[in-house]
């Protein structure tokens, strides 16, 4: 982060300072590169934002979901002991209860890790994508004729982007295609009504920051079609 501050720093020097060549700008030209500074400083600071935003999500997922389940089942223990004695047949069906639950807590924890890092290399990204929706809960349309040999950093883009549009499925299922294109990996989404703007904004701030372009656009009964393309 501050090597990315003093980049900042030397660019808006370098075009405020007063140089032959700046000053040989025209009006219009010199306020063009001030407001893409200011734009740059802006993206960089969504992106900040949104990574602190998706560390508190996780916090509360590992507070409200796994560590509550983990404690709930420290607690069925020591019952299960108490009864083990005094009434095996109860303890005895207490342990078996207790194994599902273990169970539970085991996939909900390998859900939250894939969220975190999904092994998009390993999984494939048609797999991985259906694996999200499954885990959503949500019926979805995923239609996939890419491969997965591509950068990671893009494959984790399109997976953010799907993730998002499984947290608003409507009244529709959300459905993503993806597909190669000369030079660029496409994918369109088309959702339920989208998230908060700055949610948005970070998604799109993501896609440019690799290079890539991403369209919003409503369509009829509140549905959202979201439309990337990065390069390859």
């Amino acid at each position: 982060m501050v090597g990315s501050l003093d980049a900042d720093k030397a660019i808006t020097e370098y075009f405020l300072e007063p140089r032959t060549e700046v000053a040989q700008l025209g009006a219009e030209e010199f306020e063009k590169l001030r407001a893409e500074i200011a734009g740059l400083r802006a993206s960089r600071e969504r992106l900040v934002l949104a990574a602190d935003a998706d560390r508190r999500r996780i916090e509360r997922e590992l507070h409200g979901g796994v560590q509550q389940h983990l404690a709930a089942l420290a607690m069925r223990l020591q019952l299960a002991q108490s009864a083990l004695a005094s009434d095996p047949a109860a303890a005895k069906a207490l342990l078996e209860e207790l194994g599902r639950d273990v169970q539970d807590a085991v996939d909900e924890a390998a859900r939250l890790a894939q969220r975190i890092y999904v092994p998009l290399l390993e999984l494939g990204l048609a797999a991985a994508l259906r694996s999200a929706a499954v885990n959503a809960g949500a019926p979805a349309s995923v239609d996939v004729t890419a491969g997965s040999s591509y950068p990671t950093e893009i494959l984790h883009t399109v997976y953010a982007c799907w993730l998002e549009a499984l947290e608003q499925p409507g009244d529709a299922p959300p459905a993503i295609t993806v597909r190669e294109e000369p030079s660029a990996l496409v994918f369109e989404v088309v959702r339920g009504a989208g998230p908060p703007p700055a949610q948005l904004e970070a998604l799109r701030d993501r896609v440019e920051a690799l290079g890539g372009t991403l369209t919003i656009r409503p369509e009829a009964g509140g549905r959202v079609r979201v439309s990337g393309s990065l390069p390859l």
